[in-house]
């Protein structure tokens, strides 16, 4: 367990995100081997067919996603808080909650398949297969959330290590039964999705039994509850805004795949190849935002807000040295890693339209990198009214435009309508960020003056070497014997001044 309260920023963070990044990078092979298998072996068709259910099963990653963000931002708050005995209660309720809905959201998943495969104009000579691909898939989603929910708890105590171990077995044993599946049984696109089941369910596994082992080792005062109905309550509050943020992210990729389907078989397979490098890559870059989150979280939960801010500023240059490098890989190898996808005759049109699609979207990576990384401290503070509209901004404006430009521009408006969200969003994440509303309600009232610094100090520990000059003024006139800690900053810096102005 790494403890984010301690040590420099830059460092701390760079050492927590390379397994991360490395973790993060084999989950999306992981994902791309479904998609090279098919387009390699079973041809275009069957590269579609996984591409027009992509977005369904993007929706219960995302769900999966969003639930285990709420349960690691309040391990981590409470991990920095050093509240070992809610650390352990945290993790198995967690464990406990993200079961319950996994087990939702595959009878959920059974029954609504077929007419959400319906909603969104499924051409039917590529329906069948896509229907067998999801609901293999849908069975399957129940280690997804499993995995995802260790994977989480592992960041919030600061271990970004044991996450990669486990990926990267499961990624290794999935293609190796992609190949056996789909070239030795002949399994076709059905092979791709029993596959993926069974690696994942294995690594789920693995991944559960190594946390309870990991976390009954913390040594605690008391008997920790096994479910604790308030932390429940409390990761829900985070979660359930983050299972909506990365849903409607999901259901925007749906319903902008609903634009796509209109144009026919062949531009379906080129969106679906060109998508799966875009998503390859922005999820590279937002491995660090998220290791900021669960650094932001520790902070927070020890109230070090200077840290805060310090560990942001070090996340954005490397978010932007890590775009920077994409965006020449993916500008530069395009013809190449759409190659990887799409084969035959009618391949090489195919590239040429996902090829407009990297090129389009690719130079805006980097506003990707701010708005992640502003997100991830609203996330942290657990800001989740601000953290969703950032990203219900984007989704609606990118939706939008899609639709209301897709019989005058056809592909291009695809193609414009996430540069064009994209923008709205940082502009929004940034705003937000400035506005402090992630910061504790008593700093935020002490920064506008609502309450006086000895009242600030009632409602937590306040470091008074840390306090502008005027509110140090202020608790002078009181006994100073009864020092307080709020922002666990050493008092010889010179950030007292930049506090309550940042």
């Amino acid at each position: 367990m790494t403890d984010m309260t301690k040590g420099n920023p830059f460092r701390l963070l760079l050492r927590f995100v390379i397994p991360m990044l490395l973790s993060v990078a084999l989950q999306q092979m992981y994902n791309l081997a479904d998609s090279l298998i098919a387009g390699q072996m079973l041809g275009m068709n069957a590269l579609a067919a996984t591409g027009a259910a992509y977005p369904i099963t993007a929706l219960y990653v995302a769900i999966a996603t969003g639930a285990s963000i709420g349960c690691s931002v309040v391990i981590s708050q409470l991990f920095g808080a050093k509240d070992m005995v809610r650390v352990r209660s945290a993790v198995t309720t967690s464990i406990l909650s993200i079961i319950v809905l996994a087990f939702v959201m595959v009878i959920g998943g059974e029954i609504f398949a077929q007419p959400l495969m319906n909603l969104i104009g499924t051409p039917e000579n590529i329906m069948d297969d896509a229907m067998v691909y999801l609901r293999i898939y849908i069975v399957g989603s129940f280690f997804v959330f499993l995995y995802n929910a260790a994977t989480a708890t592992f960041n919030g105590l600061g271990d970004s290590k044991r996450p990669l171990y486990f990926l990267a077995f499961s990624t290794c044993f999935n293609v190796a039964l992609d190949v056996l599946f789909v070239g030795v049984f002949h399994m076709g696109v059905a092979g791709l999705s029993w596959a993926t089941l069974i690696a994942q369910g294995l690594s789920a596994v693995l991944a559960v039994l190594c946390l309870i082992r990991k976390v009954s080792a913390i040594e605690t005062t008391e008997t920790p509850k096994v479910f604790d109905k308030s932390l429940c309550v409390r990761m829900s509050i985070v979660a359930v805004p983050s299972m909506c943020q990365q849903s409607f992210v999901s259901i925007g990729i749906l319903m902008v795949q609903g634009v796509v389907n209109s144009f026919g078989a062949d531009t379906i397979a080129a969106f679906s190849a060109a998508l799966k490098i875009s998503t390859f890559a922005l999820n590279i870059m937002n491995s660090l935002p998220t290791a900021l989150s669960s650094y932001a979280a520790q902070n927070i939960g020890a109230e070090d807000l200077p840290r805060v801010r310090q560990g942001l500023r070090a996340c954005i240059i490397m978010s932007e040295v890590v775009i920077i490098s994409i965006i020449g890989l993916v500008v530069v190898f395009s013809r190449s890693l759409l190659g990887l996808f799409l084969t035959g005759a009618d391949g090489a049109a195919a590239i040429e339209i996902g090829r407009t699609y990297l090129l389009t979207v690719a130079p805006l990576y980097p506003l990707v990198g701010i708005k992640n990384c502003c997100d991830s401290i609203l996330r942290g503070g657990g800001a989740m009214g601000p953290f969703m509209a950032t990203t219900f901004a984007d989704l609606g404006l990118r939706v939008g435009f899609a639709y209301a430009t897709a019989h005058s521009l056809g592909f291009m408006s695809i193609c414009l309508s996430y540069p064009i969200g994209w923008v709205l969003g940082t502009t929004l994440s940034v705003a937000f960020y400035f506005s402090s509303c992630w910061k504790p309600e008593h700093i935020r009232r002490l920064e506008l003056g609502a309450i006086s610094a000895e009242e600030a100090a009632a409602s937590s520990r306040i470091d008074l070497g840390m306090l502008h000059p005027i509110h140090q003024v202020e608790l002078n006139r009181h006994d100073q014997e009864e020092k307080v800690d709020l922002y666990r900053v050493p008092r010889a810096t010179h950030n007292a001044g930049r506090y309550l102005h940042a």
